[in-house]
């Protein structure tokens, strides 16, 4: 067997041999909890950038996106903008004419100004408002009509209704191939009132909004082949992947 291919069918083996080990699955998602107690995920930044993920999410975001090479993402939820300057960095990449389109109900000025002096802003369209109003999907819609290529993160307001309603939303612009990947679903999988300061709970958070929209559209999968290595990873289910 080609050396290349002997490789990929190993790491393929192991990763699910991993992902049926219940006992290690558990222990990832008890460090989560016992790590997200001193904000683990606030540790990293991505050229200079703070990104609130686990950095096994940051290698899988880069990875899907060297695998797409879109010329349009979309971002909800902003934050910092580490995310967004991370797919800025892909697409920068990639050398082609593609762009990031970060939404936010509220883009704080400090972070407005830290994003849009960074270099790759040249590939960051800001937007303020709310994601699923008519006016900012409007602009977006507007903004894809001559991509080839489209992926989208969801990763703002993290009720089941908003987020149902972002997946109803955005899906569409989706291309086929290409990812829909929904954040912050291991909130369902953490203690009740985790976030007690937060609207979102068990019960009604982006993992149960993703299985109520995966249940009414089978243009979607899970794809776990891209879940299974992580472990680690604030999208439980959230990689989705459009197949037609």
């Amino acid at each position: 067997m080609d050396p290349i291919e002997e490789f990929k069918k190993e790491r393929m083996e192991d990763m699910d041999l991993m992902s049926k080990d219940k006992v290690l699955k558990q222990k990832s998602l008890d460090w989560m909890i016992h790590a997200e107690k001193y904000k683990y995920t606030y540790n990293y930044s991505w050229l200079g950038r703070p990104i609130i993920k686990y950095p096994s999410d940051i290698v899988l975001q880069q990875e899907i996106i060297w695998e797409v090479r879109p010329d349009l993402i979309i971002e909800t939820g902003i934050a910092h903008g580490g995310s967004i300057i991370l797919s800025a960095s892909m697409l920068e990449l990639l050398g082609e004419e593609g762009i990031v389109v970060g939404v936010d109900i509220d883009i704080r000025e400090h972070n407005r100004k830290e994003i849009e002096k960074h270099p790759l802003f040249k590939r960051v369209k800001l937007l303020e408002g709310s994601s699923t109003s008519d006016k900012i999907l409007n602009e977006i819609k507007e903004i894809a009509k001559n991509k080839k290529k489209i992926m989208v993160f969801l990763d703002s307001h993290h009720t089941h209704d908003h987020v149902l309603d972002e997946l109803r939303s955005y899906a569409p612009l989706v291309s086929v191939g290409s990812y829909l990947v929904v954040s912050d679903t291991f909130i369902e999988f953490f203690p009740r009132d985790h976030y007690s300061n937060r609207p979102w709970d068990l019960g009604n958070n982006p993992y149960t909004a993703l299985h109520e929209f995966l249940s009414e559209n089978d243009d979607f999968i899970i794809d776990f082949e891209k879940e299974n290595k992580l472990l680690i990873t604030e999208g439980i289910n959230g990689w989705l992947k459009r197949i037609k």
